[in-house]
C-alpha cells in the first residue's frame, strides 16, 4: 500500500472516531456537569458581580452584574452601527464586541435578524455578517435602526443618567429589547416555558442598573428561567423597572479578565452546545476602571 493511500486510510478511520468522541464529549458536558458554587466579587470600580445557584423549582445557574451608573469611570456603549446601510450591524460574539471596543463588561442585547441555524455548519450570521436589530438602537449619539417602534428601549444621556421608554433630548446610547417584564415596581411577565435569558433593569432612582443571565437548555446544570422568575430576579435585586433582551442561545455575559482578555461569566448554549457562544446583533457593555 502506498504512503498516500496509508494516509487516507488512516484518515478515514480518525477522522469519525473523533466526531463520534466530541459528540460523546459534548453530551456528557450537557448532561452530567455539576453546578458550580455561588459567587460574589468586586470586578471593577463601581461593577459587582454575584452568582446565585438554584436547585428549585428546577437547577439555575444566575448571573447578576451590578453597574453603579454614577461611579468614576464608569460609561456605556452600545455596538455602532452605519445608520446609512439597509443592514447596519456587522455581527459578533459578546466577547468580540468586549474586545473590539476594549470594554469590561457586555451583554448580548436585541433580536435580530438576518438569521438561521439549520446544523452545526449551516447557520448565519457568522462574525463579519451584516445584520440588523428589531428596535431603536443609538451608539454615540448615532441612531441606526428603528424597525420595530413599539419595542421598549434603555436610553442614555450623555451624563450616564439611564432611564425606560423616554427618550432623552440627546439619545448617547439606547438599545431595545422585546418585552417589559417589571414596570413601577411589578412584574407585568407573562407565563413562559423556562429557556435562557437576558435581561436589564433600572433601580428606583436610575442610578444602579443590572444585567442579568439565567444559563438554560442544560439538564442537571441550568435548565433557564420563566418569563416571570426573572422579573422576580431582578425584583428580588431591587429594580423598578426591567426590559427582557433577546434570550435562548443568544445570552451571553462577557467581563475583562486580569490579562485584558474576554471572559464569558455564563455558560451560553448555541446549537445545544454548552459553551459556544452565539454571533448576535448588537451589545450593551460598559467601560469602567479597576479598583
Amino acid at each position: 500500500m502506498g504512503k498516500s493511500k496509508k494516509w487516507i486510510w488512516i484518515l478515514a478511520v480518525l477522522l469519525p472516531l473523533g466526531v463520534c468522541c466530541a459528540a460523546i464529549g459534548s453530551l456528557a458536558w450537557r448532561y452530567v456537569r455539576p453546578q458550580p458554587a455561588p459567587k460574589s466579587e468586586s470586578l471593577f470600580l463601581g461593577i459587582e458581580y454575584l452568582r446565585e445557584v438554584r436547585s428549585t423549582p428546577r437547577p439555575m445557574v444566575i448571573h447578576i452584574l451590578q453597574v453603579d451608573l454614577q461611579a468614576d469611570g464608569i460609561r456605556p456603549l452600545v455596538t455602532p452601527g452605519d445608520p446609512d446601510r439597509s443592514l447596519p450591524l456587522s455581527a459578533r460574539r459578546t466577547s468580540e464586541f468586549l474586545a473590539d471596543f476594549d470594554l469590561q463588561v457586555a451583554i448580548n442585547g436585541d433580536q435580530f435578524h438576518p438569521y438561521h441555524s439549520n446544523s452545526f455548519f449551516d447557520y448565519y450570521p457568522r462574525s463579519g455578517d451584516p445584520v440588523t436589530v428589531s428596535g431603536y438602537a443609538v451608539s454615540d449619539g448615532v441612531a441606526y435602526s428603528d424597525d420595530r417602534p413599539d419595542a421598549p428601549t434603555l436610553y442614555f444621556a450623555r451624563n450616564n443618567n439611564a432611564r425606560f421608554n423616554q427618550p432623552f433630548n440627546q439619545n448617547q446610547q439606547a438599545i431595545s429589547g422585546v418585552e417589559m417584564i417589571v414596570v413601577n415596581g411589578r412584574s407585568v411577565a407573562d407565563p413562559t416555558d423556562p429557556q435562557p435569558r437576558s435581561a436589564v433593569g433600572l433601580n428606583r432612582g436610575g442610578r444602579v442598573l443590572t444585567m442579568v443571565v439565567v444559563d438554560g437548555r442544560q439538564p442537571g446544570y441550568s435548565e433557564g428561567a420563566t418569563l416571570s422568575e426573572l422579573a422576580a430576579i431582578l425584583l428580588d435585586y431591587n429594580n423598578h423597572d426591567a426590559m427582557n433582551l433577546d434570550g435562548g442561545g443568544s445570552s451571553s455575559l462577557v467581563v475583562e479578565n486580569a490579562l485584558g482578555a474576554g471572559r464569558l461569566l455564563n455558560s451560553p448554549i448555541d446549537g445545544s452546545i454548552p459553551g459556544r457562544e452565539r454571533v448576535v446583533a448588537n451589545h450593551l457593555g460598559f467601560f469602567a476602571r479597576r479598583d
